[in-house]
């Protein structure tokens, strides 16, 4: 199985979740997959110093702190295509929302990364699975939107304890013709037509314990699809 690792950034709030990133390396590993980790070649929207939240003046490349998490070993997205996979994890964190979406600051209209956009439409096209974790299934709502795909995804549950606005970013999810499932971080959902995994991951309050277990039951339900079998425990 050799299974793409969408990355954005190197840091939760202007880049990628670093703990759902590594978390996702190691699940992978586990269960005999090869990760491909991949990243696109732009600027990212701005730093932000992780002790103060402030952003620092200063420009950061997409790719090059990607490649932070990757140790080095990362694709720049423009070279790879969906044939190349057999399925994609995206972890979370804003650079989702702030590097490949504008939805941090625009919402659902917000623009989208015309070359992840075209990834994520090839591989439904091509009926490979996509696992979305923490705010990247808002990527998945952007990049489907006006395809004829109309996608099951969550985002965490408004039930339980989360530092964000479920609801609202579940609405926005389906201002884009998409369903949402309100699902707790020891929750997953499972879209089996177009074979979409989302995990709440950290959108819900959690231990790092927590989002391990949510990411490794997303990556057993990706080996479940990939095998073509039908039992899931969801």
């Amino acid at each position: 199985m050799k299974i793409g690792v969408l990355l954005h950034g190197n840091g939760v709030y202007d880049g990628t979740e670093i703990h759902e990133a590594v978390l996702t390396l190691l699940a992978l590993a586990e269960v005999g997959a090869e990760a491909v980790c991949i990243a696109p070649d732009v600027d990212q929207h701005h730093a932000v110093n992780h002790l103060t939240g402030e952003e620092m003046p200063e420009t950061r490349n997409v790719l090059v702190e990607s490649a932070r998490i990757a140790r080095g070993n990362i694709r720049n997205l423009a070279t790879l295509t969906a044939d190349e996979l057999d399925a994609m994890v995206m972890p979370g964190g804003f650079g989702t929302a702030k590097n490949i979406t504008k939805w941090a600051f625009e919402g659902p209209p917000g623009p989208i990364l015309e070359p992840v956009k075209q990834l994520i439409v090839d591989l439904i096209a091509l009926k490979k699975p996509i696992v979305g974790l923490c705010m990247s299934p808002t990527t998945i709502a952007k990049a489907l939107e006006g395809s004829g795909v109309s996608a099951t995804l969550t985002v965490g549950s408004d039930l339980e304890p989360s530092p964000y606005e479920i609801g609202g970013i579940a609405n926005g999810i389906g201002s884009l013709g998409h369903h949402t499932e309100m699902k707790t971080v020891r929750e997953i959902s499972i879209d089996r037509e177009h074979k979409i995994i989302t995990a709440p991951c950290y959108m819900m309050e959690a231990s790092i314990l927590d989002v391990r277990n949510n990411i490794r039951a997303a990556i057993d339900a990706l080996v479940v699809l990939l095998r073509g079998e039908s039992d899931f425990d969801d």
